[in-house]
């Protein structure tokens, strides 16, 4: 005979916010430099956690990484009611809290290293935006936040230990030529949100995922990588725009195993190279231009002045579009060699 373990049904005058409840679920990864620790009681939302940060390389910055701590509700199913939807009392990572089935939202303190994110059973049919736009962002937050890193919207590859940010505007080729140097063995730190240590100049990410185009896979020809990219499932961006997700924690790919050393930046251009060079220097006052520009968020932060010195004095280039992605990842190839981008430069 068997007998199931039924949960007494919750008092809620004497635990109204269910803060004596037992959580049955736990993550724990290394990310970003710090350990986040993640609980929940719903095995769909920690299949997202796994899907988002199982077998990603250890980043750490400290000896003693800074722990985190986020909470994960799911709502209780929700049937069909009359007049006002029930209110929900919750706790979790320290915040005390209320809402209806149908809310879906993450608050979080940095200066507590914890977060608590409800999602809703409408929003769980959707598991990229929960994973990309909760999940994630609660992560990139609290790590980046409680560590003063700088954000940025980039993509950062590497050879050795040395990083180079890439950046450029909506239809430069930067998903394109990150793919590009994916396949052709850079090391890979993140797509398109990278964190950087001011001082040190050490990059960290989280290299999960790949977003592709279809268009980008003609650079490819029958390589393994246009295989796999082309048997990886299709996600929709809220922008209606369908890409590849590409899983990159395979044994074909390379993955930066320690924050990359970050030796410059390099902006790629829409504008054709044509017969002339594909590689161009920048002054600093263009450099600091066209990272303000590019990286408004993060200039607005107090450690961005540490940050963009650091940057100047190593330097910012410009790539032009060549005839393939690949004379791009040549480019970049030629600024990670070691003494192409350590000269010293005070910014005016």
């Amino acid at each position: 005979m068997t007998f199931k373990n039924h949960r007494p049904a919750p008092d809620i005058e004497a635990d109204p916010f269910g803060e004596r409840s037992v959580i049955s679920g736990r993550r724990e990864f290394q990310l970003m430099g710090g350990r986040f620790h993640f609980e929940s009681d719903s095995p769909e939302i920690l299949r997202l956690v796994d899907a988002a940060y199982e077998g990603l390389p250890r980043h750490r910055f400290l000896p003693r990484p800074p722990r985190f701590r986020v909470r994960l509700v799911l709502a209780a199913t929700a049937g069909k009611r009359k007049g006002a939807p029930a209110i929900r009392m919750l706790n979790g990572a320290g915040f005390l809290g209320s809402a209806t089935d149908a809310s879906t939202f993450a608050v979080l303190s940095p200066a507590d290293r914890t977060a608590l994110i409800f999602v809703s059973r409408e929003m769980l049919r959707l598991p990229y935006h929960v994973r990309y736009e909760l999940i994630e962002f609660a992560v990139f937050t609290l790590a980046s936040r409680s560590q003063h890193l700088v954000p940025l919207h980039a993509a950062c590859v590497g050879l050795n230990g040395r990083g180079i940010l890439l950046m450029g505007p909506s239809g430069a080729g930067k998903s394109t030529v990150a793919l590009q140097c994916l396949s052709e063995g850079f090391e890979f730190l993140a797509e398109d949100s990278v964190f950087v240590a001011p001082e040190s100049m050490r990059a960290t990410g989280t290299a999960n995922f790949l977003h592709v185009r279809a268009d980008s896979l003609r650079w490819l020809g029958r390589s393994s990588t246009r295989s796999i990219i082309s048997r990886s499932p299709v996600i929709r961006r809220r922008s209606g725009v369908k890409k590849f997700e590409v899983d990159l924690r395979r044994k074909e790919f390379r993955l930066a195993k320690t924050p990359l050393k970050i030796v410059g930046v390099a902006f790629l251009s829409p504008r054709s190279a044509g017969t002339g060079p594909m590689l161009h220097r920048l002054s600093v006052a263009d450099t600091l231009q066209r990272l303000k520009q590019e990286q408004a968020y993060g200039a607005g932060l107090p450690q961005w002045r540490a940050f963009s010195r650091h940057l100047l004095q190593l330097g910012g280039f410009e790539i032009r579009r060549g005839a393939h992605p690949s004379d791009s990842v040549e480019a970049l190839r030629s600024l990670l060699r070691p003494g192409i981008t350590e000269s010293p430069r005070s910014p005016a």
